[in-house]
């Protein structure tokens, strides 16, 4: 999810970048491109998703193209941010690889009064 989000929004960045916008559509290009090659290297995650997430809702709001893609990139953003980068990343090699382990606890006596 991470590389396909991440090159998506590289290619769409650069291709803004390359077309001549007025300097209001440059910016969201611009932070596009960067935070897409965050997402593909895996670097700064919860940083990279959330701008990822600004800009989907920015692009929203402003009717920057198409809604319903741009809640959809703000969706896959904050889902990037909350899920963390995956084993294979940077972060994950600067920070080691999270992983969340969910014990059992013993089942109580049941229908035990204190």
């Amino acid at each position: 999810m991470r590389l396909v989000a991440g090159s998506s929004l590289i290619v769409h960045g650069l291709m803004g970048l390359w077309s001549g916008q007025p300097a209001q559509l440059f910016i969201p290009d611009a932070m596009g491109t960067v935070a897409g090659i965050l997402l593909v290297v895996g670097l700064w995650m919860p940083i990279a998703g959330s701008i990822v997430a600004v800009l989907g809702v920015w692009k929203s709001v402003a009717q920057l193209g198409d809604p319903w893609a741009n809640i959809f990139l703000a969706t896959i953003g904050i889902a990037l941010a909350l899920l963390g980068p995956g084993e294979w990343s940077i972060d994950a090699r600067l920070f080691g690889w999270k992983r969340i382990d969910i014990r059992r606890k013993k089942n109580p006596p049941a229908n035990r009064r204190e």
